[in-house]
């Protein structure tokens, strides 16, 4: 649930009275509206004619100042204005320094204690702290304490009434954010092409360099095969076989195989020794 999804609801009660509150009665009611336990919203009771016509009345126009500043507006503003203003009750100060806390985190995502306590007056870190504790209860905003640091990180706060005359700034804003998102996502779209393109490039050169070591390894296989069966026989009519001579009974000996065939001129000379006998 987004925060101050209720806050509206909270504000029922007090429009309905407004419908036939005027003068001092409106000006009671706007006191009581803002000092109402979970009333953070005041639009819709500001915009109303019965309110909107203690601006003529002299006595109680300083009631609907006091609205417009817990309307849009900070603790320091009517610190600054407070001598033409009604005074605040206990109530009105803390509800009014929850919303300056909101106001100050949609400028800055980072608080530093420094400025909480110079905007909300408040005289200890202690007091600051939990202040902002009890604000994160009542889901006007979230975040964390970072008492090292002496910092509150903001998350998420609830949204304030827009000032009169800032709808425009707000439009721009949001043309600038949209504007903004829509090139990062473009951006982010042309990355992931480029990487899905890489990846199927890269998958084609695996399935490649698979295939050919696929081929190699088959290669390399058979021809380890034919080597080996060549070495186990030899072929018929090959050198050693051409060398024996099966006649010769010479070849009989285990000592004369390895001699070789005789030649003609060994011939001869074994006919020259028989001639001389």
């Amino acid at each position: 649930m987004e925060l101050g999804t209720n806050f509206a609801a909270k504000l029922e009660p007090f429009l309905l009275i407004s419908k036939s509150a005027k003068g001092a009665a409106a000006a009671k009611l706007i006191r009581d509206a803002t000092s109402a336990p979970g009333v953070f919203v005041f639009a819709e009771l500001l915009e109303l004619p019965n309110i909107q016509e203690l601006a003529n009345n002299e006595q109680h126009a300083p009631f609907l100042s006091l609205l417009q500043i817990f309307s849009y507006r900070t603790y320091r503003e009517y610190l600054e204005n407070k001598d033409s203003l009604p005074p605040l009750n206990q109530a009105q100060t803390t509800k009014l320094r929850y919303l300056t806390v909101v106001t100050l985190a949609a400028e800055r995502r980072i608080l530093p204690y420094y400025l909480l306590l110079q905007e909300l007056k408040v005289e200890s870190i202690r007091e600051l702290e939990d202040l902002i504790i009890d604000a994160i209860y009542l889901d006007i905003l979230r975040g964390k304490l970072d008492q090292k640091e002496q910092q509150f990180e903001i998350e998420y706060t609830m949204g304030r009434d827009l000032e009169p005359g800032k709808l425009e700034c707000v439009l721009v804003a949001l043309h600038n954010w949209a504007t903004t998102t829509a090139s990062v996502l473009a951006e982010l779209d042309q990355k992931l092409t480029e990487a899905a393109t890489h990846n199927a490039m890269v998958h084609a050169d695996n399935e490649e360099h698979e295939r050919i070591y696929v081929a190699n390894l088959k290669e390399a296989q058979e021809r380890q095969k034919d080597t080996k069966g060549g070495r186990r026989t030899a072929p018929f009519g090959s050198s050693n076989a051409d060398n024996m001579d099966v006649d010769d009974p010479c070849l009989d000996g285990p000592k004369i195989r390895n001699r070789k065939a005789p030649t003609d001129s060994m011939v001869k000379l074994q006919q020259r020794k028989r001639n001389r006998f």
